[in-house]
């Protein structure tokens, strides 16, 4: 990323227009993320995740047609 200080831009706003800028491009939460590498999840658990989710979904789709929802 490159930002150029203004012509007469203070050391301030400039160092806050590229905070901002760097904030909004999300190459700090990019970072963060890649600092530590979580642990692989088993191909099991991520199985059951997904029929879990499914279950939960027919389950929410169930109760709105029922109206009680």
């Amino acid at each position: 990323m490159e930002i150029k200080r203004r012509q007469g831009e203070s050391i301030s706003a400039f160092l806050y227009r590229f905070s901002k800028k760097v904030q909004r491009s999300g190459i700090l939460r990019e970072a963060k993320k890649r600092k530590f590498r979580g642990r692989a999840i088993s191909k099991t658990k991520r199985k059951a995740s997904a029929l879990h989710r499914e279950f939960k979904k027919r389950e929410f789709e169930k109760e709105r047609k029922m109206g009680t929802i």
